[in-house]
């Protein structure tokens, strides 16, 4: 691939994404009271020089405030995957909100029994309780673990994604040793003193850390999603499952990006027995919301201990988790927007999108691969597919990620900027996914000549 011109064609599409956007451009500029210029730093992670400031949104568009619509397959990074503003979920929080009143009243509603009932349907765990964010499912979850098995440390896989827990920033450094994940920001302490961490898709290494008796679980995303997909290899999620067992240690699985497997994401999809699961964006329809769900063995061992504060100030819970607003979105969510059906219609069109995707790399006989998790398609600029989180990271080509990027965008198409994620809601159509075909192959003939 000749650098130089993609460069020259990354510098032509940000000086297009500026004449485009001249509002969205001056907004930018005059966000002087905003830490990063923008809500949340994060969103500085857009390609271009500045982000596109949003309108209004419905389904699968979104509408930008220079007048732009645009295919949307972001989809809030999974938190709109029933697409953006869903009439039943819309519907519901304006019943809940508005006519009955009372979006936190820190008391329980008949909603919160009807999730936690279907979220054991699908996912298959017997007790659930609420939070705001995954991440915030995820603290807690770990929290229980350790306080059930009396050991300190959690592991994961390097570069999974689990928010912003302190303890999942760590990644296998080159000597094969855990270490912090670059960037991290004002760690509380060194990494290694609460986290262990193997390779995913690598059992001896996870039995290598497994053997030293202080994990309390394995906090894990049955697929990776966040580093580009990388999916299990077969017997490697049986293989966790026989030696977190063997060592006595529980086994979380992080649904929160993997749920587009399918209604009951991973677990449900690929027959997973974990000790918890933890999920959050999606299943609030655009609302904050999150959720994490225990076995019925373990819900009575911790719920048995009288020296644990799981009531005031335990360290597990918070004021606005669990409230009426958020569950009855919920409910909405889980009953009418993403059913089973839903579910189908999403995972066919991802399959239509993959083939594109690859009918594209294999007409130019470009080193990429693409992979599919269910209504999420990903594609990496590595031939084979990564099979473990550092090959994936070390895959990352930030340039030519930026120009496809904004190639696209400047022609009506959003993918998730963090990575070459395409998610489908219940929205999208099939002309949405080949018009990302056609502009996605009219990208590669300008860049590959």
């Amino acid at each position: 691939m000749d650098r130089s011109r993609l460069q020259d064609l990354l510098a032509r599409e940000t000086a297009e994404a500026a004449r485009r956007c001249p509002r969205s451009k001056d907004a930018y500029g005059r966000a002087d009271h905003l830490f990063g210029r923008v809500p949340m730093t994060w969103m500085n992670k857009t390609a271009g020089a500045f982000p596109r400031y949003l309108a209004a949104a419905r389904g699968a568009r979104v509408t930008d405030i220079d007048g732009h619509e645009y295919i949307d397959f972001c989809l809030g990074d999974t938190g709109a995957m029933t697409g953006h503003s869903p009439a039943a979920v819309a519907d519901a929080v304006q019943h809940r909100f508005a006519e009955l009143g009372g979006a936190t009243a820190m008391l329980p509603t008949e909603d919160a029994e009807w999730v936690g009932a279907e979220l054991t349907r699908r996912f298959g765990l017997a007790r659930w309780s609420f939070s705001l964010t995954a991440t915030d499912a995820n603290r807690w979850a770990i929290r229980l673990a350790r306080a059930v098995t009396g050991r300190p440390k959690i592991l994961f896989n390097s570069y999974s994604y689990h928010g912003s827990v302190d303890e999942s920033l760590i990644v296998v450094g080159p000597d094969g040793r855990g270490e912090a994940r670059p960037g991290n920001v004002g760690a509380p302490c060194d990494v290694t003193l609460t986290s262990r961490v193997a390779e995913f898709n690598d059992l001896e290494q996870l039995e290598r850390e497994l053997a030293h008796g202080d994990v309390a679980a394995v906090l894990m995303e049955p697929a990776l999603t966040n580093i580009g997909i990388v999916l299990p290899e077969p017997g490697y999620l049986e293989g966790v499952r026989e030696l977190t067992r063997r060592h006595g240690a529980l086994l979380i699985n992080d649904e929160t990006h993997t749920f587009s497997a399918g209604p009951g994401g991973c677990t449900a999809a690929w027959d997973l027995d974990p000790d918890l699961l933890t999920i959050g964006k999606a299943i609030g329809g655009g609302i904050p919301a999150g959720a994490y769900g225990l076995s019925a063995e373990l819900a009575d061992r911790l719920l048995g201990r009288t020296d644990l504060d799981l009531i005031d100030m335990g360290g597990v819970g918070g004021t606005l988790a669990g409230n009426a607003l958020s569950v009855a979105a919920m409910r909405a969510t889980l009953e009418h927007v993403l059913t089973d059906d839903a579910f189908a219609h999403m995972a066919k069109l991802s399959e239509r999108f993959e083939a594109g995707v690859r009918a594209g790399i294999e007409a130019h006989g470009l080193p990429w691969t693409v992979s599919r998790l269910g209504a999420r398609t990903e594609y990496r600029f590595a031939s084979p597919a990564p099979r473990t989180g550092t090959e994936s990271a070390a895959a990352a080509d930030a340039v030519l990620e930026d120009f496809l990027h904004l190639y696209l965008a400047n022609r009506g198409i959003l993918l998730t900027p963090f990575h070459n994620m395409a998610l489908m809601c219940p929205d999208t159509t099939e002309q949405d996914v080949d018009t990302h075909t056609e502009q996605f192959a009219a990208a590669l003939a300008e860049l590959v000549r």
